[in-house]
């Protein structure tokens, strides 16, 4: 396939209506006349060798091929939209530019305060938008990462992508203050018999595969999507967690819980910026890597 010989035009075009699913509403959407975007439909479907949109009764209908465009058009057209936007020059004092970063509760809480501090400071024009993590972000990483700006998400979940790494953390285990059975350490009989409280999403990295293989089957009790609530359903229960150690320093005034070290050597947690290929030249994510690298190493100065 020559690209030379398309007209990408017809990304925008296609990506219309095959979710519009209707000529005219398409037209509408991206600024056409019906004409010019029946015009457009004929030229898509001599190109695919397909229908695309299928009457049936008095709607169209994706065919199959127009299903499986579906998902790939809005990617390529994410990807279109984000390569046309790079930047040679940058400056964040100057600029308005929203920047949108997928991440969980936990690294929005311990990162992302940090982060959008310093761009409040610096860039009073950028804008951060933190979007919850997926369940599909192991299997669709390059679609996730082809529209956004970048993901933060520690080391042993995804790979083949450029990151930037931004700050060690540990995990750790959180108990009860008045937990009856539990002193100043735990056991590996203790993480076996005890019920839990998981974050729900499996994504969730070598530390819980690490589990696996020392022989330790967690039993579940409560799961739930967000790190920020382990504490609050340990507190007064019988149950344990087993949460970032940045976080559960942060959430200990909220919560009647204490930190208890895990009862062996804890795989490395290191949080990194992952992102797309086509944003490795744009210059105004060259300043979001660099301050987010910038946030993470006065991170790891701290304390914790």
């Amino acid at each position: 396939m020559n690209l030379a010989s398309l007209d990408l035009n017809l990304v925008v075009a296609l990506r219309a209506l095959l979710e519009e699913r209707n000529v005219t509403r398409a037209g509408q959407r991206i600024g056409l006349s019906q004409p010019a975007m029946s015009a457009a439909l004929a030229r898509l479907r001599r190109h695919f060798d397909d229908e695309l949109l299928a009457r049936v009764g008095g709607h169209y209908e994706l065919t199959a091929l127009g299903q499986v465009l579906l998902d790939r058009t809005a990617t390529a057209y994410d990807v279109l939209e984000r390569l046309f936007a790079s930047q040679a020059d940058f400056d964040p004092a100057m600029e308005e530019r929203e920047f949108k970063l997928v991440a969980s509760d936990y690294a929005v809480a311990v990162f992302g305060t940090a982060l959008a501090r310093v761009v409040h400071e610096e860039a009073p024009g950028i804008r951060l938008c933190f979007t919850h993590t997926p369940p599909t972000v192991v299997d669709g990483t390059a679609t996730l990462l082809s529209a956004t700006d970048g993901m933060l998400m520690p080391h042993g979940v995804i790979s083949g992508f450029p990151a930037t790494d931004l700050y060690d953390d540990r995990w750790v285990f959180l108990v009860a203050d008045d937990h009856p059975g539990i002193g100043d350490r735990l056991t590996r009989r203790d993480l076996a018999r005890l019920p839990w409280v998981t974050y729900q999403r499996t994504y969730d990295t070598p530390a819980v595969r690490q589990l696996g293989m020392l022989g330790i089957e967690p039993r579940p009790e409560v799961s739930v999507d967000s790190f920020q609530l382990l504490p609050l359903l340990v507190a007064g229960t019988r149950r344990i967690a087993l949460v970032q150690a940045r976080l559960a320093r942060l959430l200990s005034p909220i919560a009647a819980v204490r930190v208890v070290e895990p009862p062996y050597e804890p795989v490395p947690l290191r949080e990194a910026l992952w992102w797309h290929p086509v944003h490795t030249h744009d210059a105004a994510h060259i300043w979001l890597r660099d301050t987010a690298a910038r946030v993470g190493a006065a991170l790891d100065r701290e304390a914790w």
